[in-house]
């Protein structure tokens, strides 16, 4: 317990896909005048740095990710507007910095709107909490267990909601949290919009766990996947990953369809390299 970090990861070509993805949706949320509540449930410490001495640096994981696609002009849509937000991050135009999910949240979210963020792990929950500081009046902080504390904050009282369910996967229970946390949370705000991800890795649960969602999600879901690889031979190490979004806004699909293709060529690292969207909204 408490052994994972994600600044070792942070950038990497997960980071990519979900804050793709997630850049769309805030977009979405923030296009209403009516405010709305941006929860985080393994937030993490918000932002990280990249440069050298840093957890990132010792992984480089950032290399085959966010640094690939940087000081490119020619991202198509969804992949361009992820990439401003990493830029707006970096004002000087060198990539030192990572902007994790409550970051890029900050940036885009109006006055009217809050941050509603968890995190356990004691170390990084304090360096959350140190962050955001300055923001408290916007932004709530709670060293709690996302996984049980998500049910406290639904519905919110401006009943529009961003959801976003990113935990570590380490312990292989976490794909049946995720999925009892959806089903109560879907039966308690059944409007809100919730985007999940989910590592591609060997394991039985993280193959089975879209086809969970999906029979949670009804009439409205979407579901995207970026394969940057063919699954290692020893059976280790993370080769994709996917969002699954509930009550998606109508313009993500050809969104994601524009910036996917260019996403796999830049990010592919071998002829495995593949990705998929699927949905249904009636």
């Amino acid at each position: 317990m408490f052994s994972y970090r994600h600044g070792f990861h942070a950038g990497n070509h997960a980071d990519v896909l979900k804050h793709v993805v997630l850049v769309q949706l805030l977009a979405h949320m923030t296009a209403k005048e009516k405010p709305f509540t941006f929860v985080d449930t393994h937030a993490g410490s918000g932002a990280y740095s990249l440069e050298t001495g840093s957890y990132a640096a010792q992984t480089a994981e950032f290399a085959g990710g966010v640094a690939r696609l940087w000081g490119r002009a020619d991202l198509p849509g969804a992949a361009g507007d992820y990439l401003r937000q990493v830029a707006a991050f970096n004002p000087d135009g060198r990539l030192l910095r990572y902007p994790g999910s409550p970051q890029i949240a900050l940036q885009m979210m109006r006055p009217q709107d809050r941050l509603r963020l968890f995190e356990l792990h004691p170390t990084d929950a304090r360096a959350l909490r140190d962050y955001f500081h300055a923001d408290a009046r916007r932004v709530a902080v709670g060293r709690e267990d996302g996984f049980t504390c998500l049910k406290s904050v639904l519905p919110p009282p401006s009943r529009r909601a961003l959801v976003l369910v990113d935990p570590s996967y380490e312990d292989k229970d976490d794909y049946a949290r995720v999925a009892a946390m959806m089903r109560e949370a879907l039966v308690r705000f059944p409007t809100g919009v919730y985007a999940v991800w989910y590592p591609q890795v060997r394991r039985r649960e993280s193959s089975r766990l879209p086809e969970q969602l999906q029979r949670l999600a009804g009439e409205r879901w979407l579901h995207a996947s970026l394969t940057v690889c063919a699954p290692p031979a020893d059976g280790l190490g993370l080769f994709g990953s996917g969002m699954f979004v509930f009550n998606p806004p109508w313009p993500l699909d050809a969104r994601l369809r524009g910036a996917m293709p260019a996403l796999k060529a830049i990010l592919g690292r071998d002829g495995a390299a593949a990705f998929a969207i699927q949905g249904r909204q009636p």
